[in-house]
């Protein structure tokens, strides 16, 4: 069994670019992930497998990436109970709506819980998967309190700074 809760999903090597702010995300928090390239279309045999047997192997949430019909969250969702969450691929020539519809139109009984597209999306995606993880680990959810407290006061001290430059024209 896996010690690692994370599994990160890409449907071709071209979205590691995507990911990549998953990967950041998750090591600054200490999160260990396993990333695969498995594709819902080119490998579906592999790609049902490897969500067939995810729980078993200890994971905890799947993160899915892929762009245009992006069914590979679909496809891990349909094998395996686990959480799985889509980030929409941005490709042409519909910018990553495409691969949004495809994955907030899931039928009911299989959900896929979506991000936004883009590199945003791999870092919403990561926090969304330590969210998840937090509900049952007090120490990865203090992580989380703390980052949130540490994006408030980066806003605050932004917005301090603004009032000063105006109040000093």
């Amino acid at each position: 069994m896996s010690t690692t809760p994370v599994a990160v999903v890409m449907g071709s090597k071209s979205d590691l670019e995507i990911v990549q702010g998953a990967f950041d995300i998750l090591d600054k928090f200490g999160v260990k992930f396993t990333a695969r390239v498995l594709s819902a279309h080119r490998t579906p045999a592999e790609a049902a497998a490897f969500a067939a047997s995810a729980e078993e192997q200890g994971f905890k949430v799947i993160i899915c990436a892929a762009g245009m019909a992006a069914h590979l969250g679909g496809v891990i969702a349909a094998h395996t109970v686990l959480p799985v969450v889509g980030i929409p691929v941005p490709s042409a020539p519909f910018n990553g709506m495409d691969a949004l519809f495809s994955i907030v139109q899931m039928p009911p009984g299989v959900p896929v819980a979506a991000v936004t597209a883009g590199k945003a999306g791999g870092k919403n995606a990561a926090l969304y998967a330590i969210a998840i993880l937090a509900l049952n680990d007090p120490g990865l959810r203090a992580k989380l309190h703390a980052f949130r407290q540490e994006q408030q006061a980066q806003v605050l001290a932004a917005d301090a700074e603004l009032q000063e430059k105006l109040n000093n024209r």
